[in-house]
C-alpha cells in the first residue's frame, strides 16, 4: 500500500518537477510591481496566466506628472510558442518572440525594432527585474521592482 501511495505522489510531483518548458507563461512576473527614487517612479502589473495570456501595464513618471505607459501582454500563440506584445502609448502594437524561457527568467527579441529590440525579465529573490537593450545588448536600461505593499 505504502509503494502505490509513493508511486502516486511520485507521479503528481513529476510535472512540478519538470524543467520549464518553452512555452511556459511566467507565472513568477504575477503581481503588482513598483520601484521608487526619490521623485522618480514606476510601476507593473501582471495578471496570472490563464487561458494563454498573462496581461500587464506599466507607468512610470516623476511626482504626479506621467512621462510613460505602456499596455502589454504575453501569450502563447498558435503554434504554441511565446510572444510578448507591446503597445507603448499611442503607437501600434510590437511583438517579441520568446527566445530563452526558464524557471525565473524570460528573454524576448525583435531584430526589426527601433529600440528596444530585447527585453529581458527575471526574478532575484523577491525582486522583479527588467532590461531593455539592442539586440546586442548594448544601449540596456534597467528596472528593480518589489513587489507592491511588500508582499
Amino acid at each position: 500500500m505504502k509503494t502505490a501511495l509513493f508511486a502516486a505522489l511520485a507521479l503528481f510531483s513529476m510535472p512540478a518537477l519538470a524543467a520549464p518548458g518553452a512555452d511556459e507563461l511566467p507565472v513568477w512576473m504575477s503581481g503588482a510591481w513598483d520601484q521608487v527614487d526619490g521623485e522618480k517612479w514606476a510601476d507593473e502589473y501582471w495578471t496570472p496566466p490563464r487561458a494563454g495570456i498573462m496581461i500587464g501595464a506599466s507607468r512610470s513618471g516623476t511626482g504626479e506628472k506621467l512621462e510613460f505607459w505602456e499596455h502589454m501582454r504575453i501569450v502563447r500563440e498558435a503554434d504554441g510558442t511565446l510572444a510578448f506584445w507591446a503597445i507603448a502609448g499611442d503607437q501600434k502594437p510590437v511583438r517579441f518572440a520568446a527566445v530563452h524561457v526558464g524557471a525565473d527568467e524570460i528573454v524576448f527579441a525583435n531584430a526589426q525594432h527601433d529600440y528596444p529590440q530585447r527585453i529581458r525579465y527575471w526574478r532575484e529573490g523577491s525582486k522583479l527585474k527588467a532590461r531593455i537593450s539592442a539586440l546586442d545588448g548594448s544601449k540596456a536600461a534597467d528596472f528593480e521592482f518589489d513587489r507592491m505593499g511588500g508582499q
